[in-house]
């Protein structure tokens, strides 16, 4: 089996924090599910970022090193963010973040910006709380996190941030440090067990 490319990769991730599942992503890139879910669970449930990977929506360090000097002189946001072409709100962020105008220091605030691309991004059911909400009271009902993802995607046909695959919702309940939702409702769970069984081919989890 030939090894996934740097854009399978990244499609994977897409695709997956979208809330797609590993069974259609695998479908999508004509792979199998095993490929998928192996390459998912042995990034840790997150998108790797590398250290040479760096998105030019980000500021880069010399935009950083203008930004000090320019604090430094006096200048105002707004007319430092003309002068990088970048909208007064991304700089007006960007110092917030960093100390403000009095302690700002461009090295800093780079290292800090690339520590912080490097962390897991957060489980979506911990930043959605409309989508938690719901997702608890079907747990609560004793419905399956497949069932759940299936039901949201009728009941809410319109509504694309009321989308969470099962995985995400086994990752929320059961991967360490990622927990978005009430502890106790892994008793809710058909199974009866905190802790899932290996699967084996493209069965990704339970049958409603």
């Amino acid at each position: 089996m030939r090894r996934l490319s740097g854009s399978e990769r990244t499609e994977i991730w897409d695709r997956f924090e979208a809330g797609e599942s590993l069974r259609l992503i695998s479908r999508r890139l004509g792979r199998p599910a095993s490929t998928m879910r192996t390459h998912v669970v042995a990034a840790g449930w997150a998108r790797p970022v590398p250290p040479a990977e760096w998105s030019p929506r980000r500021l880069a360090l010399w935009e950083r090193e203008e930004i000090s000097r320019a604090i430094a002189a006096g200048v105002s946001m707004r007319c430092i963010s003309h002068q990088l072409g970048r909208a007064p709100s991304t700089v007006c962020r960007e110092v917030a973040n960093n100390g403000g105008r009095v302690r700002y220091r461009a090295t800093a605030a780079h290292t800090a910006s690339r520590h912080r691309a490097r962390r897991p991004k957060p489980a979506r059911l911990s930043v959605d709380p409309r989508l938690r909400s719901v997702v608890e009271e079907k747990l609560d009902e004793w419905w399956s996190p497949t069932q759940i993802s299936s039901w949201l995607v009728k009941a809410y046909p319109g509504d694309e941030e009321m989308r969470v695959s099962h995985e995400t919702i086994y990752q929320s309940l059961f991967i360490q440090g990622r927990g978005a939702l009430r502890h106790e409702l892994w008793r809710c769970l058909r199974t009866g067990r905190a802790t899932r069984r290996p699967q084996s081919g493209v069965d990704e989890g339970p049958d409603p």
